[in-house]
């Protein structure tokens, strides 16, 4: 059996250039322009530019294994700094761009970054803080807006073709690729290390499983999801290792107008963008009038995607039904996706089957997966020729899984982390019996597709035994057009109770929808209309669930749920720990009976 140094290349670094070598006179990316046209990048152009930044690097005293961080939004820059910085034999480490000065400075102190490329001139403030506090082996912090990445290019002529290829042949299958920080929904994020070979494998992996999405004919995609997330960065290589074009959009508030003059084949998302996106045109569709019009063919849509995953498929009747509703609605929808996405891929946390079904019957297949840091972003995925929603699909390639007594997922094999940067403790805890235990609960079917029934340490336990996990019905609150979050809690007490937030973005269009007068969030949260509006939504979501599981009380917090507040982290996933614990007055008080839902 050959050895797997002589079936894959020996960084993604080779991986990405073999690509660009073959597509050397075709596009591969593209950047937006101001009026939200695109600049083209080719083959030919991208290594050029990825080199002459690696040979910056090293004309600025970057040695073989140094660590530099970028810090900054999705954009061309970014990736090129990251290739860069691997050609160069150093090693990247990400940093959210939300991040504050204390955990720029943990970052830091903690993976040994001697170098910041950051983007903008409020990343260079936060990370010069660091470098002016002392506390860390900081020594530079750069600016891609003020020509750090043109600086690099024209110190690096110094450096020679030839002794930037023998840096790069230091690089091996063993060698550090990256040490990316977990998002830290409990204390401080861990440093996750993968290696070259955890990169090469899992992206020739993907790309095989993904053939018929990453080589549909002119396919390509708008990346806008933050590249310091493992997600978006692997997919990334993926896509760039299959040729598939990439336009780069920094700045979500121009995400719907860059889709239009892109027109991508596939969308990378969050279930909150999905969710977005149809909670946004429901609220349209309510200012013009025509919600019932609008709700109807959405029925139509999940109903169709649903009939289509039987044998017997859609009858007359619904094809018909399904058509008049595309005329009508859907392919409006589809318009302000570009008119050309088919597929989707779906991560980060669960998408729920009220999302999957309706965009299938808009013709987008949306591939929900499922992975960790740890998992280097995947380790599950729908396939393309055989999707199941409700499930993250089946394990990808050079993985293997298996389901603990107590219904833990538990995963081995050659994509692993390496372990925690400099916490022996945390990698022993995490890889008890030479399996990771993610702490994510879940079961597999007779295919192998999983399903993820929660968190571990989310179970809520009730004074009489049960044991909920809240995500599941969370999910199902969420839904509702006028609600950003909701936390269940419950813990040692009668019954489940939940925490919500307002969404203050969608709450003008819902109030005009409604022919109600403007507000505020606080006051939206003590109108009795809106509570009782908010009443129902929770009575569909518990139809759903057993009494016992069932939201019995609630209350609506003043402020929602952000990254700024601290109450998210930077790939939105509520701190539980810390909002049980800020907002424990507010639970009391429920269990008091002085806030009950009906």
């Amino acid at each position: 059996m050959p050895s797997p140094d002589s079936v894959y290349p020996p960084h993604i670094v080779a991986v990405v250039r073999r690509t660009w070598h073959e597509r050397a006179d075709k596009v591969v990316v593209r950047n937006p322009r101001d009026d939200d046209s695109w600049d083209d990048v080719t083959g030919a152009q991208a290594r050029a530019q990825v080199d002459a930044v690696a040979k910056g690097l090293m004309a600025s005293g970057v040695g073989a294994g140094d660590k530099v961080a970028i810090l900054g939004r999705t954009r061309w820059e970014w990736t090129v700094a990251d290739l860069a910085i691997m050609t160069a034999g150093a090693i990247p480490v990400p940093i959210y761009d939300t991040s504050s000065v204390g955990q720029i400075e943990w970052i830091c102190r903690d993976a040994g970054v001697s170098l910041v490329i950051a983007e903008q001139a409020a990343h260079v403030e936060r990370a010069t803080a660091v470098l002016d506090g002392g506390t860390t082996p900081l020594e530079r912090v750069v600016s891609i807006d003020d020509g750090a990445m043109e600086a690099f290019a024209t110190a690096g002529t110094s450096i020679s073709d030839a002794e930037l290829e023998a840096r790069l042949a230091t690089v091996t299958h063993d060698t550090l690729a990256t040490i990316m920080y977990t998002s830290g929904t409990t204390g401080l994020p861990k440093g996750v290390e993968l290696t070259q070979f955890s990169y090469v494998r899992h992206t020739l992996g993907l790309v095989d499983t993904m053939s018929e999405v990453v080589y549909e004919k002119d396919a390509s995609t708008v990346l806008f999801l933050t590249l310091a997330h493992s997600l978006a960065r692997l997919v990334q290589f993926a896509l760039l290792h299959g040729g598939l074009v990439i336009g780069y959009c920094p700045d979500s508030s121009r995400l719907v107008p860059l889709i239009g003059t892109m027109r991508p084949t596939l969308l990378l998302a969050v279930p909150r963008v999905f969710e977005k996106v149809y909670n946004g045109a429901e609220q349209k569709a309510a200012a013009d009038g025509k919600v019932k019009i609008f709700r109807w063919a959405a029925k139509q849509s999940m109903d169709y995607a649903r009939a289509l995953e039987s044998d017997r498929g859609p009858g007359m009747g619904l094809k018909l039904r399904h058509a008049a509703a595309d005329a009508l609605v859907l392919k409006k929808i589809r318009g302000l996706l570009g008119g050309r996405v088919r597929w989707a891929i779906s991560g980060g946390s669960p998408l729920g089957d009220r999302l999957g079904y309706f965009y299938g019957g808009l013709g987008i297949k949306v591939l929900e997966g499922y992975g960790l840091t740890e998992t280097n972003a995947a380790s599950h995925v729908n396939l393309p020729s055989k999707s199941k929603i409700g499930t993250v699909g089946p394990v990808l390639p050079g993985l293997e899984v298996k389901i603990a007594d107590d219904g833990e997922i538990l995963m081995r094999g050659e994509q692993l982390f390496q372990g925690y940067h400099r916490n022996a403790d945390a990698t022993a805890q995490a890889m008890e019996g030479g399996w990771f235990h993610t702490g994510d609960l879940g079961s597999e079917d007779a295919d192998g597709y999983l399903k993820i029934t929660g968190r571990k340490k989310e179970i809520i336990v009730t004074a009489g035994g049960k044991n909920v996990s809240p995500a599941e019905l969370e999910d199902g609150i969420r839904g509702y057009a006028l609600i950003s979050q909701c936390v269940a809690v419950g813990d040692n007490q009668p019954f489940i109770a939940a925490l919500l937030t307002l969404d203050a973005d969608a709450l003008p269009g819902w109030l005009k929808g409604k022919g109600m007068e403007p507000m505020t969030v606080a006051e939206a949260a003590r109108d009795p209309r809106i509570v009782a509006r908010i009443q129902k939504a929770i009575d569909r979501a518990n139809s759903h669930v057993s009494r016992a599981e069932s939201v019995r009380a609630y209350r609506i917090l003043d402020e929602d749920l952000t990254v700024d507040n601290g109450y998210l982290t930077p790939s939105l996933k509520v701190k539980r720990s810390r909002v049980l614990a800020d907002f424990a007055p507010v639970i009391d008080e429920i269990y008091a009976g002085k806030h009950r839902a009906r």
